[in-house]
Order: C-alpha cells, then sequence, then structure tokens
C-alpha cells in the first residue's frame, strides 16, 4: 500500500504541473497540434531509455492487444480532450470539472473489481473531490455562460480519466507491467494522433514557435510521467484508495498557474479547499 500511495502521489504532481504547461502551448498551438508534439515527445524518449527501462521486464504476448486497445482511446482521446478544454476554459475549469474522475474510478472499481469501500473511505472520498472543486471553481470573464457546450469537454476528459484506471488494472493482471502498459499505450496512442494530425493538416507536425513546441515536449513528459505513476499505483493496490489521492492534482495546478500563469490569487476559498482535500485524503488513507 505505501508503494501505491507514493506512486498516486507523483501522479498527481506530474497531472498537475501538466495542466498548466499546456495551457502555456496552447498559446501558441491549437490542440491537435500539441497532442501530435507532446504523446509521441513521451513515446520517443521511452523508446530511447527502453533498454533501461524495460531491461528484465518480461513479455507476456497476451497482454499486448489489451494494452494495444487501451492506447486507441488513452492518452490520445483524454489529452485531445484536456486540451481543448484548456485553450476553450483555461487550467482552472478544467480541473474543477476533472475532479469527478474519482468518482466515475471507484464506482467502475466497485461495479467491476468488486473492491470494497468502507464509510470511511467514502466520506474521505466525497471530501476530497470537493475541496479539489472548491480549489478550481472560479468564472473567469470569457468563461461565458456556464451552460455553455465546451463544459462537455472536461466532463467527457473526467469520465475517459475514470473509466481508464480500472480497466488497465485488468489488463495488469494480465500482464503485470505497468511499463510496458504505458510504453504500448502512448505508442499506439502517437500513432493514432500523427495519423488525424497528418489527414487534418497535412503534416505530421504543426509549423509553430519553438516556445509550443516545447510547452508541448515538456508537457508530453509530464503526462506520461502522471501515467505511469498511476499505472503503477493501481498495480500496488486498490483504486479505491489511489483515485482519490490522484484527485488532489488541483492543488500543483492552483499552485503552478500561481506561479507560472500570475492570474491565481490565494483567497480563504482556496486555503479552505486545500483543508477540505488534506482531510479528505486523510480519512481515505485512514480507512
Amino acid at each position: 500500500m505505501t508503494a501505491a500511495i507514493l506512486f498516486a502521489f507523483a501522479s498527481a504532481a506530474f497531472l498537475g504541473a501538466a495542466v498548466v504547461t499546456s495551457q502555456l502551448g496552447l498559446r501558441t498551438m491549437e490542440p491537435l497540434s500539441g497532442a501530435a508534439v507532446s504523446m509521441p515527445a513521451f513515446a520517443l524518449l521511452f523508446l530511447l531509455l527502453s533498454p533501461i527501462l524495460l531491461a528484465g521486464e518480461p513479455v507476456v504476448w497476451r497482454g499486448l492487444p489489451i494494452f494495444a486497445a487501451i492506447g486507441l482511446f488513452f492518452p490520445a482521446s483524454l489529452t485531445l480532450l484536456a486540451f481543448a478544454s484548456n485553450r476553450a476554459l483555461g487550467p482552472v475549469i478544467t480541473s474543477t470539472l476533472g475532479n469527478l474522475a474519482p468518482l466515475f474510478s471507484v464506482a467502475l472499481a466497485i461495479a467491476l473489481l468488486n473492491e470494497p469501500l468502507r464509510p470511511v473511505q467514502a466520506a474521505g472520498l466525497a471530501i476530497a473531490v470537493a475541496g479539489a472543486v472548491i480549489i478550481s471553481v472560479t468564472r473567469p470573464r470569457d468563461l461565458g455562460h456556464w451552460r455553455s457546450f465546451a463544459l462537455l469537454l472536461p466532463l467527457a476528459a473526467a469520465l475517459v480519466r475514470g473509466v481508464i484506471p480500472p480497466i488497465v488494472k485488468l489488463g495488469l493482471e494480465v500482464w503485470p507491467s505497468p511499463l510496458w502498459a504505458t510504453f504500448i499505450g502512448y505508442v499506439t496512442s502517437s500513432l493514432v494522433v500523427l495519423a488525424v494530425q497528418r489527414v487534418r493538416a497535412g503534416s505530421f507536425i504543426a509549423k509553430a514557435p519553438a516556445s509550443g513546441l516545447l510547452w508541448f515536449v515538456v508537457t508530453g513528459i509530464a503526462s506520461g510521467l502522471a501515467t505511469l505513476m498511476m499505472f503503477a499505483a493501481v498495480r500496488h493496490g486498490p483504486i479505491t484508495l489511489v483515485a482519490p489521492i490522484v484527485a488532489v492534482y488541483p492543488l500543483v495546478t492552483v499552485l503552478m498557474s500561481k506561479l507560472m500563469l500570475k492570474h491565481i490569487a490565494i483567497t480563504p476559498r482556496i486555503v479552505g479547499g486545500t483543508v477540505l482535500t488534506v482531510a479528505g485524503v486523510a480519512l481515505v488513507l485512514a480507512g
């Protein structure tokens, strides 16, 4: 359980950072073009390091189609949805509605994997999600009406992010290697977004300022590490424990937004939300 907890916190940290760095990249690139840079960047880095990372990791061929099938949808669809949401609504709103993901994860883990959820854990999950929403929620002037169709983007991303962990956990029961799961998933997703980019724009990589390309390379590495850490967490512990911990990533998003985007003020609302989030995670760990 200790390994699962540490991996989950690491996933939250990388995920929160990726939300902010993608916003910086989206200043000069559109979501699809950014995805066509970020995912292949991490896949290429992983490939270069694979002689070291995958040394001693046995290959289970019957698990290959499982992880490849997952890669057709994750992280490809999630990345496109998250980038589009980031561009339309900003990183804070994207994180706010993204906090619904653990609710989907836990519900599916209970139904599909028969994982138990103790009352203390359920209370902690609800409190942690509520705290994360309070931290993130805002209404920027350029958001428009709350009923805008753009709000469907982060909701769909939350659904994808929530559904994937239980499915990945089933795959890891066949091939218990988070490293291979991440590598195969990212290679498959990279091929998907590159193909879409080629059909849509006529080239695999869009012409863009070097700063935009660099920010999406950074985003891809951060997102990839978040995925790897999340896969490792669900490999070592139940989703009912992992999902609420990963849900604290808005703490990182808000902190980095304050430092890098210069538009977040530390208010009593954020302090109160932080207290709730920490208390909720503490209850989950205690449960």
